[in-house]
């Protein structure tokens, strides 16, 4: 049995200047609205394990659905909000003059997440219940069809696949940014049960 986790090609939003906390929850807004560039090229390890797909897993953002789309065009959409991306925690209020690029923001805001600030959003402990469920589900389909791939989210792809390894799939885990990361974890003997 095999799962690949494939990380969604890059963003169509680009905008990249210095923005206010307010600024940035409708940049984070955008972003989630728009899918990725439309140039974008796939890497062959991740094209090899989408051509191969019947049907490719997502989430139910755009970034996600065209970046299965651009794996395989004649693949089957299965998506679920289930794959979704760990949300980031937001300012409750405008902080006066501190304006950051949104990379920027994104690494404060997920190191507070992961101390445990989750103001309007999904906690830490909470994400890593839905990972849980979500490497269940993968776990499944992998025994029905002998393989699953997701094209799905860096930060929750992390998630899933830590619970993948505790559960006993081997594989090796990436732990960068880059768009198109291709993790691919193995279980030999696909009928025994999986205890997670």
């Amino acid at each position: 049995m095999e799962i690949t986790l494939i990380r969604h090609g890059r963003s169509a939003h680009i905008e990249d200047h210095r923005l206010n906390s307010r600024e940035f929850k409708k940049w984070v807004e955008t972003y989630n609205r728009l899918g990725i560039l439309e140039d974008e090229v796939c890497p062959s390890d991740a094209l090899e394990k989408g051509v191969s797909a019947s049907f490719i897993l997502t989430s139910n953002l755009k970034r996600s659905i065209e970046s299965a789309k651009c794996l395989n065009p004649l693949a089957m959409i299965r998506k679920d909000r289930l794959f979704r991306e760990a949300e980031l925690p937001l300012p409750a209020s405008n902080l006066p003059g501190l304006k950051l690029r949104p990379k920027t923001w994104a690494l404060v805001l997920r190191l507070l997440w992961l101390c445990g600030y989750s103001q309007g959003c999904e906690s830490y402990r909470d994400a890593k219940l839905r990972a849980k469920q979500a490497s269940l589900l993968l776990t499944s389909i992998a025994k029905e069809h002998h393989s699953a791939v997701l094209a799905g989210h860096g930060f929750f792809n992390l998630l899933i696949a830590g619970e993948l390894q505790k559960a006993g799939w081997t594989g090796k885990r990436k732990t960068g940014s880059k768009h198109w990361n291709t993790d691919t974890y193995v279980r030999l003997g696909g009928d025994e049960n999986v205890n997670t």
